[in-house]
């Protein structure tokens, strides 16, 4: 069971994941197939919990995390819909920690000289 933020439980729904991925990723270049594969990961991770209810909030983190390492765009339009962000200011800030994050990952470095995959 997942349990909501106003406590309301519901059956855990993995098209739900999938639906919001398929949201965040609109017009990407990310593929139905990896889109399944996160889901996938998702719905092992939550069920390696061990524990019958399982808040929506840590959905919600896995999905993040996963968008993150996968498309930066599609993790940027998917946190700024479950995090809600307030204004403007926490939006730019979450932006500027990723650049933060882009400029010091060795990955990010090889891909400016050229040596990433596209």
């Amino acid at each position: 069971m997942v349990v909501k933020k106003d406590d309301r439980r519901e059956p855990f729904d993995r098209a739900k994941i999938v639906a919001g991925l398929k949201r965040a990723c609109e017009k990407r270049p990310v593929s139905m197939e990896t889109i399944d594969e996160i889901a996938s990961r998702i719905e092992i991770l939550m069920t390696e919990r061990g524990e019958r209810e399982v808040p929506s909030s840590a959905i919600g983190e896995a999905v993040m995390n996963e968008l993150h390492k996968t498309d930066q765009v599609a993790y940027v339009r998917f946190a700024s819909v479950y995090r809600s962000f307030k204004d403007i200011d926490e939006f730019m800030h979450e932006l500027q920690d990723l650049m933060s994050e882009r400029k010091h990952s060795p990955a990010s470095r090889s891909e400016r000289k050229g040596g990433g995959a596209s």
